[in-house]
């Protein structure tokens, strides 16, 4: 990722309701979340919410999959994952225990068992 779609992301998650949308996606990850459901729990109205969502398909952060009726939105982690790495790529400047706690909040805070090898 590079500098300007990084710009693009962190635009697109840059207004409240977007920001709430794509944390509701990441939360309901693999299985997704239909965007009915997702206007309901934001409590916005679907043709407000489609707006928003277009913007964080456009920059990357989310696709979404027609399934019969329905729209199944879900969040693009591996592109969140680039954009995060991307503004820390040179953050420690040789010294790793500089990025040692950013590393370390970034580990989620579920109970599954992640492998960091």
């Amino acid at each position: 990722m590079d500098d300007i779609e990084t710009i693009a992301a962190l635009a697109a998650l840059a207004q409240p309701t977007r920001l709430a949308a794509f944390r509701l996606m990441v939360a309901r990850e693999p299985e997704g979340i239909p965007a009915g459901e997702l206007a309901a729990l934001l409590a916005v109205p679907q043709n407000t919410l489609s707006g928003h969502l277009a913007v964080l398909v456009r920059a990357g952060l989310a696709h979404g999959e027609r399934q019969s009726r329905s729209i199944l939105y879900r969040a693009d982690l591996d592109r969140f994952r680039a954009m995060t790495l991307h503004l820390v790529q040179d953050c420690c400047g040789g010294r790793p225990e500089v990025c040692a706690p950013i590393v370390r909040g970034l580990m989620p805070s579920c109970s599954c068992k992640v492998d960091v090898s």
